[in-house]
This record gives C-alpha cells, sequence and structure tokens, in this order.
C-alpha cells in the first residue's frame, strides 16, 4: 500500500510546542532530529494517517491542525489500523510499527472530545521504532509493507 507524507513535526519539549518541518533527519538512536521522544525504543516515531484525523475532526463538527494529535509524521492513503509488525519505508527510513498511539488525556486538553474521537480504529496512529535511518520530507512516497 502506497501513500504520501503530508507533514513532519517535532517538539523539544514535555507540553512544548509542535514545529513543522518540511524535512528531518532520522536515527535509529533518536528518531526524528531534534524530538524529545526519540530515545524510547518502542515509540522513536509517530505516524498518524490524514484520513484517520480528519475522520476524527468530522465526528468533533471542528477543523484542528493535524498537530494538536503531536506526531511526527502525516502520511496520507495508508490505513494503519491494526498493522503491528509491519513496516513504513519513506525513501531510506524504514519505521516498525510496535503498536496504537493510545489518545491520551492530553488530547482532552486540546480539545473537548478529542480523545474519544481518536479511540476508533486507531484513529491516533501508529508508534514505531526506526530499524533503518535517512532523511524524509513532505512529499516523500511512504510504502506500507509486511
Amino acid at each position: 500500500m502506497q501513500g504520501k507524507v503530508l507533514g513532519v513535526a517535532r517538539r523539544e519539549r514535555t507540553r512544548g510546542p509542535m514545529e513543522q518541518l518540511q524535512s528531518a533527519a532520522v536515527t535509529v538512536q533518536a528518531g526524528v532530529e531534534g524530538d524529545l521522544r526519540g530515545a524510547l525504543k518502542d515509540r522513536q516515531v509517530t505516524v498518524l494517517a490524514h484520513e484517520s484525523w480528519q475522520a476524527a475532526c468530522n465526528d468533533l463538527g471542528s477543523e484542528l491542525p493535524w498537530t494538536t494529535r503531536r506526531a511526527n509524521v502525516l502520511v496520507e492513503g495508508l490505513a494503519l489500523a491494526e498493522q503491528t509488525g509491519k513496516t513504513i519505508r519513506i525513501g531510506e527510513v524504514t519505521l516498525l510499527i510496535t503498536g496504537e498511539t493510545d489518545p491520551c488525556v492530553r488530547m482532552e486538553e486540546q480539545a473537548a472530545g478529542l480523545r474519544d474521537a481518536l479511540a476508533p480504529e486507531w484513529r491516533g496512529g501508529v508508534t514505531c521504532r526506526v530499524t533503518a535511518g535517512g532523511s524524509i520530507a513532505v512529499g516523500d512516497a511512504a510504502l506500507l509493507s509486511d
């Protein structure tokens, strides 16, 4: 299944603002360069599907920026639900999907009802471990495979 990268973002500190990027280095050691969560073994990079984000926004009746979700990568054209163990390739970068990004109380702080809107069908995206580093950029192809 092939899709496309629509956005890349990082945050340097807990509760810090999301910084949108046109491109970023991604490493096995640190995830998205400069992102505070990159050292977490199974949650180095979080990926959000545009279609899932839109469904959550539709449920809320509100258009929110995708960075409200606080994910690192926004993709379109990839169905991420229930894909643990599969990989996402973006250029040289390979991300192993380790699980669902569970919507937390922080989502409720962002917008009332957002946590519940993200709960069905893995709408909150997936957590990933970097197995091969490189760079990613807005517009890159993203390939989901076994």
